[in-house]
C-alpha cells in the first residue's frame, strides 16, 4: 500500500525498444555487457534462482517467482514456465505469478531505484560488501543449490534488508565495480530501456528459407521425416557455419507456414499431440545469452542438407500414413518411426553422435543428481558399426519387439512409480532374452563377435568415439577417449541410442512429478546396463561375468537376479583373440588403436604449450589418487601463466572422479561410494559448466603445487593449497579472473563457448 500511495499502482511497462533506437544501442553495448558477465553467470536455466532469468531482456522483465521447478518430492505435475514458450508478454507472466524486479509504478529516476527489487538488491551490495575473509561464514551464507531462496518482492525488501544485509547482489561474491555498479543504476533510474537481440541479416535468413523450404515439403515421407528431425533436435542450437559470429536458431513447431510469423505450438514434449491440422517447422532466432551449460550447437551446411536427403529421401520406400500422437505411440520412436528406414535414422544421430549424447547430459538437466546417479563418473561411448544392422532381418527383429521398447514418457507427467516399475522391469527383460536370442543366431561360435562391430567414424568422424564425465549432478560429453582406460565403456547400438534420446530428452519432463522422474532414472539403469553389456559381449563369456560382479558389488537382490539372468543370458564366446590376463586392458587398447585416426586429442595436457618439466608436473597432478583427489570438487578449472610472458594464460580443468561399488543406488549414494578409488582427470582447456573452484598460477609454481596436491590429506591441507593457488569467491579480483576465463574460453572455441555457472562455486 505505502509503494502504491507513494509512486501509484503497478503495471508492466513496453522496456523492449527496436534495436535502432539511441537508448537500446545503449543498453546493447553498455548495460547488457556488465548483466550478463556479473548476473547471468548465476541467474539463466531452470535452475536460476528464483526463476530470474537475466539472459535475455524479456526475462528480466518476467521477474522471479517463489516456486522452485526443480522440486523432487512434487506429488503432481508442475505448470510449466518455460522462456518464450508458456508465455509471450510479461503481463502474462504475471498471470502465471511472476513478480517484477524492475519498478512497474511511477517511471521517476527516485521511483525507479526505490521501488524496484534489482535497484534494491545493488544498493544493499554496494551499503555491505562482502567480509574480508577468505572463506565465509557457513552460519551467515547457503551456498547449497537446495538452499531456502527468499525471493523477496519489492514490498517485502524492508523485511530482507533488515534480515539479511549482506545478501545483496550478486550474492555471495564480490561488489561489482562502481563503474559497472553506476551504468546499472543510471540505466535502471532511467526506466530500464531495453533491446532483443538484433535480426539476423538477410542472407542468413535466406539460408533459413533454404531450410523451412526443406522441412515444410507436402509428401507424406518429407512430413514423417521432418517430424523425427525435429524430435532429435528441439534442444539444439542450429547455427550455419560458413558465417564468423553466426545467429543461433531453435528448431520449433508452429501452425504458421514458413513466410508467416511464427505461432508456436507449445507443448511439454515435442512429440505432444499439436492440436493442428498442419505443423509447420520452423526456425525460431535464439533471444537469450548463450550459457554452456545448455548450449549445444549444431552446424548447418549445403552438405549436411544433402546427407538429409540422402538419408531419408533418395531412399525408396513407402509412408503410407502419417502416426498420430497418442501417448503410448508418439513416445516410443520405434513404433512411430517404423516407416523410416531403421539405417537411415540410425546413421542420422551417428552423424553428430556427440549432439545426440549432449542432449542426455544438457537437455532438459541444468542440474539432476537423481536423473545422474544412474552414470559412472567417467566411461568411454562407442557404436555398433550401421553397416553391420543394416540388414532385413534387424528391422525385423525391432519391428516384432516394439511393444518390449515402451518407455515411461507414455505415462505422461504425473506416474505412480512402482506399479510401472515393475511393468518396465518385465518388458525390457523380454526384450533382452529376445535379444540374446537373436544374438546367438546372429554370432554362432563368435565367428563375427569381433571389434569389426565397431563404428570407426567412417574413416573421419571423430563423434566415433566419445567421453563421458559426471559431476554429481551435471554431466558432460566430449569427442575423444580422454584419460586412462576407464572401469566401465558402453556400446551402444540403434534402438539402445534411440531409447536413451526419447528417454532422457524427449520424454523428460523437468516439471514431472516425483513419480515420473523416478522411473525415468529407474529405467535408464536397464539401459546403461544394457549398453554395459554390449561391450563385455566382445570379452570372453567367463570374463563377462566377473566383471559385471565387479561393477556392481553389494547390489540389491533384484538387480542381482537381473544381472545373473536377463542381461547375461548370452554366452557365445568371443571372437577377439586374447592373449593376457586383462582382457578388458586389452579390449580397450584394441579400440583405441582401431579408432586412432579419429580420436579426438583436443584435451591432451601434455601437448600444452608450457615447458617439459610443467608438463611432468601436469602429469603428477594428473595421477592423483584416494584421499587428494575425494578432496577436491568436481571441477577445478586451473589458469597458468606461462613463463613465456608473450604467451597466452593455459587453461586445464581437473575432474574428480567419484568411485562406487556400484550406480544402483537411488538415493543413499554416500554408502556405495569406494573413496580410496577417487581419481582425477586432467586435460587442456575448459570441460565442464559448473566450476567448483578456480586455481591461478605461474608456470613456474606448478612443480610445488603438484607436490602439494599429493600431500592433501585434509580439509585444512586442501585450505592450505587454496591459500596459495586459488581465486576464492571472496577474492578482490574475481571478476577480473572471471573476465579472463570467460575470455580465454570463446577466443579458442566461439561457436561451442558460453558463460560458465557459478552456482556450485565452493565456499573453502
Amino acid at each position: 500500500m505505502n509503494f502504491d500511495q507513494l509512486y501509484g499502482e503497478a503495471s508492466p511497462k513496453q522496456r523492449i525498444l527496436p534495436p535502432a533506437a539511441p537508448l537500446a544501442n545503449n543498453y546493447l553495448t553498455d548495460v547488457k555487457p556488465v548483466i550478463e558477465n556479473r548476473c547471468v553467470v548465476c541467474h539463466a536455466c531452470y535452475d536460476a534462482p528464483c526463476q530470474l532469468k537475466m539472459s535475455s531482456a524479456e526475462g528480466i522483465d518476467r521477474g522471479s517467482n517463489k516456486e522452485k521447478v526443480y522440486h523432487g518430492t512434487r506429488l503432481l505435475a508442475a505448470n510449466t514456465t518455460r522462456m518464450f514458450i508458456d508465455a509471450q508478454t510479461t503481463a502474462e507472466w504475471r498471470e502465471k505469478g511472476f513478480t517484477p524486479v524492475l519498478n512497474e509504478r511511477e517511471q521517476s529516476a527516485e521511483a525507479n531505484t526505490q521501488a524496484g527489487v534489482m535497484a534494491r538488491m545493488l544498493q544493499l551490495k554496494q551499503a555491505h560488501p562482502l567480509p574480508t575473509q577468505a572463506v565465509l561464514e557457513d552460519s551467515q551464507w547457503d551456498f547449497s543449490l537446495d538452499r531456502d531462496q527468499q525471493c523477496p518482492t519489492i514490498e517485502e525488501m524492508a523485511s530482507y534488508e533488515q534480515s539479511y544485509p549482506q545478501w545483496g547482489m550478486p550474492y555471495g561474491l564480490p561488489q561489482i565495480s562502481d563503474t559497472e555498479n553506476q551504468i546499472l543504476m543510471d540505466w535502471l533510474a532511467a526506466g530500464s530501456p531495453m533491446a532483443s537481440v538484433p535480426a539476423p541479416s538477410e542472407a542468413t535468413m535466406a539460408k533459413v528459407a533454404q531450410w523451412e523450404a526443406f522441412f515444410n515439403g507436402t509428401s507424406l515421407k518429407q512430413q514423417l521425416v521432418s517430424r523425427y528431425i525435429y524430435e532429435h533436435l528441439f534442444v539444439s542450437h542450429l547455427y550455419f557455419d560458413d558465417e564468423a559470429n553466426p545467429t543461433f536458431f531453435k528448431l520449433v513447431r508452429s501452425r504458421t507456414a514458413p513466410g508467416q510469423p511464427i505461432d508456436l505450438i507449445a507443448t511439454r514434449r515435442p512429440f505432444d499431440d499439436p492440436h493442428a491440422d498442419r505443423v509447420y517447422y520452423r526456425f525460431q532466432q535464439v533471444r537469450e545469452t548463450i550459457v554452456d551449460k545448455t548450449h549445444m550447437p549444431y552446424a548447418l551446411n549445403n552438405t549436411k542438407l544433402e546427407r538429409y536427403k540422402a538419408l531419408f529421401i533418395e531412399p525408396t520406400y513407402t509412408v503410407s500414413a502419417l502416426p498420430g500422437y497418442e501417448p503410448k505411440l508418439a513416445a516410443n520412436p520405434l513404433m512411430a518411426f517404423s516407416q523410416l528406414p531403421v539405417n537411415s535414422r540410425y546413421r542420422f544421430m551417428l552423424d553428430n553422435a556427440q549432439n545426440t549424447i549432449m542432449g542426455f547430459i544438457k537437455g532438459p538437466v541444468c542440474r539432476g543428481q537423481l536423473a545422474l546417479n544412474v552414470i559412472n563418473d567417467r566411461f568411454w561411448v562407442f557404436f555398433v558399426d550401421p553397416a553391420m544392422s543394416d540388414t532385413p532381418s534387424v528391422n525385423e527383429f525391432y519391428a516384432s519387439q516394439a511393444h518390449n521398447l515402451r518407455l515411461p514418457a507414455e505415462k505422461e507427467s504425473n506416474t505412480l512409480p512402482i506399479s510401472n516399475w515393475v511393468s518396465y522391469a518385465k518388458q525390457q527383460g523380454r526384450f533382452l532374452r529376445a535379444k540374446n536370442e537373436f544374438l546367438s543366431e546372429a554370432f554362432k561360435n563368435g565367428e563375427h563377435l569381433t571389434t569389426e562391430l565397431i563404428w570407426e567414424g567412417d574413416g573421419h568422424n571423430p563423434n566415433a568415439t566419445l567421453t563421458v564425465f559426471r559431476h554429481f549432478d551435471s554431466a558432460t560429453v566430449t569427442k575423444g577417449l580422454v584419460g586412462d582406460h576407464p572401469k566401465t565403456a558402453w556400446v551402444l547400438d540403434y534402438s539402445l541410442l534411440e531409447r536413451i534420446h526419447y528417454l532422457l530428452v524427449a520424454g523428460f519432463d523437468v516439471y514431472g512429478n516425483f513419480g515420473h522422474q523416478l522411473v525415468t532414472r529407474m529405467y535408464m539403469d536397464f539401459l546403461r546396463m544394457e549398453g554395459e553389456s554390449n561391450f563385455l559381449s566382445l570379452l570372453p563369456a567367463d570374463v563377462r561375468r566377473k566383471e559385471l560382479a565387479d561393477w556392481y558389488q553389494g547390489a540389491n537382490q533384484h538387480l542381482s537376479d537381473f544381472i545373473k539372468g536377463d542381461i547375461n543370458q548370452f554366452d557365445q564366446p568371443s571372437g577377439v583373440e586374447y592373449k593376457t590376463t586383462n582382457p578388458k586392458g586389452e579390449l580397450l587398447f584394441m579400440l583405441e588403436q582401431k579408432l586412432e585416426s579419429v580420436n579426438s586429442t583436443r584435451y591432451a595436457f601434455k601437448d600444452a604449450s608450457l615447458q617439459p618439466q610443467s608438463i611432468k608436473a601436469l602429469e603428477s597432478i594428473d595421477s592423483v589418487t584416494g584421499k587428494p583427489a575425494n578432496l577436491l570438487p568436481e571441477l577445478t578449472f586451473i589458469m597458468v601463466e606461462p613463463t613465456d610472458t608473450k604467451a597466452p594464460a593455459q587453461m586445464f580443468t581437473l575432474i574428480q572422479n567419484s568411485a562406487h561399488k556400484n550406480i544402483s543406488s537411488l538415493f543413499n549414494e554416500e554408502s556405495n561410494r569406494l573413496y580410496e578409488l577417487d581419481d582425477v582427470t586432467l586435460v587442456k582447456g575448459i570441460l565442464g559448466s559448473y566450476p567448483g573452484a578456480f586455481w591461478h598460477v605461474k608456470e613456474s609454481q606448478l612443480p610445488m603445487l603438484a607436490i602439494q596436491l599429493s600431500y592433501v590429506d585434509s580439509e585444512q591441507a586442501y585450505r592450505e593449497l587454496l591459500d596459495k593457488y586459488a581465486v576464492r569467491r571472496t577474492a578482490p579480483d574475481f571478476w577480473a579472473f572471471s573476465d579472463k576465463l570467460n575470455q580465454l574460453y570463446r577466443d579458442a572455441y566461439p561457436v561451442e563457448a558460453g558463460l560458465l555457472d557459478y552456482n556450485r562455486l565452493q565456499n573453502r
